[in-house]
Parts: C-alpha cells; sequence; structure tokens
C-alpha cells in the first residue's frame, strides 16, 4: 500500500461555496481512505455508487484492486478516464451482481439517503464483504449549510439499519463535512 498518497482532484478555493457531495468529498477523500483501509493489506474494494469515480481513483492509488459500480452509464465512463486502473460495471445497490465475488472492504458513498431500501443496500454489502462494509453519509445537522435535511440520515437510523442487516458492530467517526460509518460483517 502506498504511504502519502495525495489525491489528483484537489479542490482549490472556498470550501463554504461547495454543495455536491463529490465537491465536499475532495476535502477528505485522503483521510476517508486511510479511515476505510486502516488495518487492512492491500486487497480488493468494492465501490458501490461510484458516481465519477473519485474514491475508486484514490483506493487504487493506495494500492487496492478496485471495482465501481453505478447505475448512471455517464458517470460511469467518467469514472473510467479518471481511474483507468479500476474495473467498472453498471448495476444497482439493492442487488449486487456478484455470486462468488467477495471484497475485502466495500465502500457505500453518499448513497444509503438516496436508496427506497436503505436495509436491502446493507445486506448486500454485507453478504459480498470479507472484512468490512464503509458508509460515507452527510452529518444531520439541522443548518441551511450545504445539503438539504432530505440528503442527511440520522446516525441512529444508520446504527438500527446496521443492527438490522446483521453487522456485528459499528463505528460511527465524525469529519469535518461528513459522517463515516465502519461496519463489521
Amino acid at each position: 500500500m502506498k504511504d502519502n498518497h495525495k489525491h489528483e482532484r484537489l479542490f482549490r478555493g472556498d470550501a463554504s461555496i461547495l454543495r455536491s457531495p463529490e465537491r465536499i468529498a475532495l476535502l477528505e477523500v485522503d483521510r476517508v481512505i486511510g479511515l476505510c483501509t486502516q488495518n487492512l493489506t492491500a486487497g480488493s474494494v468494492l465501490d458501490i455508487g461510484t458516481g465519477t469515480g473519485l474514491f475508486a481513483e484514490a483506493f487504487c492509488g493506495s494500492g487496492f484492486d478496485v471495482m465501481g459500480i453505478d447505475t448512471n452509464p455517464d458517470l460511469l465512463s467518467i469514472a473510467r478516464a479518471e481511474a483507468p486502473d479500476a474495473r467498472f460495471i453498471e448495476g444497482v445497490a439493492e442487488s449486487l451482481p456478484f455470486e462468488d465475488e467477495m471484497f475485502d472492504l466495500v465502500f457505500l458513498g453518499h448513497l444509503l439517503h438516496e436508496s427506497d431500501d436503505p436495509l436491502r443496500v446493507l445486506q448486500e454489502a454485507r453478504r459480498v464483504a470479507t472484512d468490512r462494509v464503509a458508509v460515507l453519509e452527510w452529518p444531520y445537522r439541522k443548518e441551511e449549510q450545504g445539503p438539504p435535511l432530505s440528503h442527511r440520515i440520522q446516525p441512529e437510523t444508520v446504527l438500527d439499519l446496521a443492527k438490522r442487516a446483521g453487522y456485528t458492530g459499528t463505528e460511527r467517526i465524525s469529519l469535518a463535512h461528513m459522517d463515516l460509518y465502519l461496519m463489521n460483517p
């Protein structure tokens, strides 16, 4: 695994104007990667809801074999260009197209609040994870800054869903702009 990975798509400017999940994620991508992969040797990562491949690119840069999955083919074409070392396929989080393939880490970035069935998403992630599942979500704060409340999920909800999905332990880490949940399958 590479040390001191520096992300290539760094944001330079006034952080207070950031609105999109990916732009805000740029501020903490290296920290998120470090926390997600702590105590993992280089292995495999499934990046569910990969979008433009921001985290897939960072996981690859840290020495991991990455598979990204998203429903949007236009975003996947951007991801393929930004993270050429990763593999990308089209698919949905509620029904992952993996029967025999397992991943050391399953990463869900800003996806849980968008799902009609977040419990099913967590169950599917647990089904294909061997070591841990990481969920990155907006913190539930009622201030006007950041995304609308409909894009924020309460920590108690995430913890309850994780328990119902059969996870053996969940740790919540509050970052400057996001909450990271590390779950043991």
